[in-house]
């Protein structure tokens, strides 16, 4: 995965994040869109957000990993 710096992340378009609102689950590249895939159930499971919003980050990842 390529490394994402506090620098990279802040310059990325809210449309780039699994949750634009709340700028959650970076995606600029493939290989984060499989690391969001694989950390929203862990989220969900803990409680730290809603399905509907795992069901958004899912939609979000696998949409940029058919255009990857």
């Amino acid at each position: 995965m390529a490394k994402l710096t506090t620098a990279l992340r802040n310059n990325l378009p809210a449309s780039s994040f699994g949750l634009p609102g709340s700028r959650k689950y970076p995606m600029p590249d493939a290989s984060h869109a499989r690391n969001a895939l694989a950390r929203v159930s862990q989220a969900v499971h803990d409680g730290k957000i809603s399905e509907s919003s795992a069901e958004q980050v899912r939609a979000k990842a696998r949409a940029k990993l058919r255009g990857a």
